[in-house]
């Protein structure tokens, strides 16, 4: 062992004791004649102190320089009354340093360790070694550590069992977003990295294993949005023989005793919420409940205005006017309206009506607003008294096809919660259950809102005979408006399985072709089974309070899902193409 403690270890039971540290020149300091140098290792920092007398140590701390690795071998002593660290684990002793090896030099750092300097991100995961030797790097990484290791002893002492499924798959029927991998030995086909173990899990139900778990990484080629990374990590568990509030129980469970271990927070209870009932009153099927404000249904109140933004959605079925009031929000000035109106743009909203409410005593006189003209009074009181507004609120309107009014204002409320400072405590866990089996289209087709596998709430007959009402047995759980995990009860019958196959388009031929295995597995005696997945990524992101799911992987892809330090993706060469049967196409070499 070249060290006998780490930085962060040290305290004042080691009081005279001799200790050797090894880590990096987190900083050095010449004082009157000493030099100071604060090493770090990955457990946190220790001041070492070098006296003059020393005279060779002393040269040689003289030359020391940030970042360089040492081996320093001293005595611990307290410091000195006043000049204790309490921000620092080891801020009430320093080491009294006897022996100095440089064991590496190190050029200086692109970019400053000591505090987080703001140096770009690009120029961060160029250099990714050195930004996770930042404290508040490896802090995130430590933590993510203990999460998932709080995980997996919660999963094994309930019976679960950690079982590997492959990379290598097959292609997805949709085939898109599937990274492939190209086959030697079979020309001209491919392998696909899994989205998801879906299907190998439920096949581990068929085979008898009743209860697995597996922190399985997980592949997908999306146009990145803010917060997408092309490989993620996902908490993935499946069980048999239990209903979904077993499967509940079990991983609300897991989730609350993480949360106590880790960070020491006790959660309330988790309400369950209908869909429905979230879409209907905060415009998401995962509503951030820490923000009280809510959405209201007032299109019944417009079907017979004349004007036409309020009354064509009012009077579509397929259309919704819904109202969000803002408490004390009367005094915000024009610009901010004004960028309010750009924010829902982005949802797709042509505008953001608003009614700011100075006194509702004076009647219409006592509005603020370019469309109470266009509205008849009786309509325009009802409209405040049901969305309980007093004098000094402001109500924004959404009118327009459901979805967009949902996204729109939905995406308000949050932004105008954080901005005005409403959240009401700091964690709102939630279910969200009762989801629909299945969307529609813009053309009228229909895909699986969770997945095909999913199982509904009726037989296969009714299930053909109205799809689109019908429900799921699907569950999401959700805290702060991030969705934690989702999961349902699986389809174990085959009739039932080829009735949604049929439901969304895929005829027999098609469903022997690409899913014949998991049929085949569902007439074997498939056990009634279900279980859920956790974006572990996520989870950590809200834990360590990350501002990007970037933050807690430590070699994350950039928003281009590219990787600036390693340079992926690469180009391979001409010989490697041909041994894999694959051409580039001639336009892509000519720009190459």
């Amino acid at each position: 062992m070249m060290r006998s403690h780490y930085c962060g270890q040290l305290n004042e039971s080691l009081d005279g004791q001799v200790v050797t540290l090894c880590g990096w020149v987190h900083r050095r300091r010449d004082h009157g004649g000493v030099i100071f140098l604060d090493v770090r290792d990955r457990e946190g920092l220790a001041q070492v102190v070098f006296d003059p007398d020393r005279v060779e140590t002393f040269a040689k701390a003289d030359r020391v320089r940030s970042e360089y690795v040492v081996k320093i071998t001293g005595k611990v002593r307290l410091r000195p009354e006043g000049a204790r660290n309490s921000n620092m684990a080891s801020g009430a002793i320093e080491v009294l340093g006897h022996e100095l090896e440089v064991l590496n030099q190190a050029e200086t750092p692109p970019f400053p360790l000591d505090e987080y300097s703001d140096v770009g991100e690009e120029t961060r995961l160029r250099y990714r070694f050195i930004d996770l030797r930042r404290p508040e790097m490896a802090a995130k990484l430590k933590l993510r550590a203990r999460i998932t290791s709080s995980i997996r002893r919660y999963l094994d002492d309930n019976g679960f069992l950690d079982v590997e499924t492959p990379i290598l798959g097959r292609p997805t029927p949709e085939g898109a977003r599937d990274y492939l991998v190209p086959s030697r030995t079979y020309p001209g086909h491919f392998f696909a990295l899994p989205q998801s173990p879906q299907l190998f899990k439920q096949l581990l139900m068929v085979a008898g294993f009743d209860r697995y778990y597996q922190i399985a990484k997980c592949f997908r080629d999306e146009d990145l949005r803010a917060d997408r990374q092309p490989e993620f990590t996902q908490i993935d568990i499946e069980t048999s023989f239990l209903e979904e509030s077993d499967i509940i129980e079990i991983t609300e469970k897991m989730v609350r005793q993480l949360f106590k271990e880790v960070l020491n927070v006790e959660f309330d209870e988790f309400p369950h919420m209908p869909f429905e009932e979230a879409m209907r009153r905060y415009g998401s099927d995962k509503p951030d409940l820490r923000i009280p404000l809510e959405l209201v249904d007032v299109a019944d109140q417009l079907k017979d205005v004349e004007f036409k933004v309020f009354s064509g959605p009012a009077n579509d079925p397929k259309g919704r006017v819904a109202a969000l009031r803002v408490p004390g929000g009367a005094s915000m000035p024009r610009k901010q309206i004004d960028d309010y109106t750009k924010f829902v743009g982005i949802y797709g909203a042509k505008g953001l009506a608003y009614i700011k409410v100075n006194e509702r005593a004076k009647g219409v006189e006592g509005l603020q607003s370019p469309i109470v003209k266009n509205i008849a009074e009786p309509n325009l009181n009802e409209i405040l008294d049901r969305v309980g507004a007093v004098d000094g609120d402001i109500v924004f309107f959404g009118a327009d096809k459901a979805k967009i009014v949902c996204d729109a204002l939905g995406a308000l409320r949050i932004k105008v919660g954080h901005d005005l400072n409403l959240l009401t405590k700091e964690w709102a866990p939630m279910w969200v259950v009762d989801f629909p089996m299945f969307e529609e289209n813009d053309d009228g087709s229909l895909t699986s809102l969770h997945h095909p596998f999913t199982a509904p709430k009726c037989t296969p007959e009714e299930l053909e005979a109205n799809p689109a009402g019908k429900l799921s047995r699907a569950y999401d759980m959700v805290l702060n408006g991030t969705e934690l995990g989702g999961g349902s009860i699986r389809i174990h019958d085959k009739s039932m399985q080829q009735a949604v196959f049929r439901v969304l388009g895929i005829d027999d031929a098609e469903q022997e072709e690409k899913f014949g295995f998991l049929l085949d597995a569902l007439k074997y005696g498939a056990p009634p089974h279900g279980g859920l997945a956790f974006g572990l990524d996520r989870l950590v992101m809200l834990m360590t309070g990350a501002a990007s799911i970037r933050e807690v992987i430590a070699f994350p892809k950039t928003q281009s899902a590219g990787d600036v330090m390693t340079q992926a993706p690469g180009t391979v060469d001409a010989k490697a193409l041909r041994e894999l049967n694959i051409r580039l196409r001639e336009q892509q070499k000519a720009a190459e």
